[in-house]
């Protein structure tokens, strides 16, 4: 059924096909994800494509510094907004220049304080022809660039890590097992955890008996 994601029209059957682009100051740590699984064989069909833009390349210092003090004090770095929002734009001309217009694709960022993702989110994400990621670092991110730039905020649970990296690559496994032609059996995404909002019982395999412990009838 189609609706709208961040004002954004969601179609009612999925895009055929899913570009993401992802902003982050480790592109290197993004590339295992892809070359291994589902998710690489999902990419060798040409079902999505992803492209890294490291803020970096987008700084006009010696240092190619991204990050700043808190303003007031306190302890950490936060992520300055002028890298980002170049980044951003960079991404923006670079849709254009395949036809996609900017707005079609929402732009999310990882964080601790954000919405908790479930299936239900990754089903609307994965419908949609491209996706921004943003995956912070340090303290976090300048808050202006949020207001400005940033759809929704994303959590994938109540931890704290190092970086928005490892749960980019979270978010980007669970929406491209959804896309059609990513897994082998096309009911095996209708028959997962959480698709129905209901977890799955105790799975067993042979031999039969193993351990003295055997498959119950």
């Amino acid at each position: 059924m189609a609706g709208r994601l961040f004002g954004i029209p969601v179609p009612g059957v999925t895009a055929k096909r899913m570009h993401i682009d992802l902003i982050t100051i480790y592109p290197e740590m993004i590339e295992p994800l892809c070359a291994h699984g589902i998710v690489a064989r999902a990419r060798e069909r040409d079902l999505w494509s992803l492209r890294c833009w490291n803020p970096r390349d987008f700084t006009t210092d010696g240092y190619r510094r991204v990050d700043d003090r808190p303003y007031g004090g306190g302890p950490g770095m936060v992520m300055i907004p002028g890298p980002l929002t170049d980044a951003l734009s960079a991404i923006g001309d670079a849709r254009k220049a395949t036809g996609l217009p900017a707005s079609a694709a929402p732009v999310l960022c990882l964080t601790p304080q954000g919405r908790p993702a479930d299936h239900a989110l990754i089903r609307d994400l994965s419908a949609l022809p491209a996706l921004t990621l943003l995956a912070g670092r340090y303290e976090g991110i300048d808050q202006r660039f949020i207001d400005a730039h940033v759809d929704l905020e994303v959590s994938v649970g109540d931890i704290v890590v190092s970086g928005g990296e490892l749960p980019a690559m979270m978010l980007i496994d669970a929406i491209v097992r959804l896309l059609p032609g990513a897994l082998n059996d096309p009911d095996s995404a209708e028959e997962d955890s959480f698709a129905h909002g209901l977890l799955e019982g105790p799975q067993y395999t042979r031999p039969e008996v193993f351990g003295g412990r055997s498959v119950p009838e």
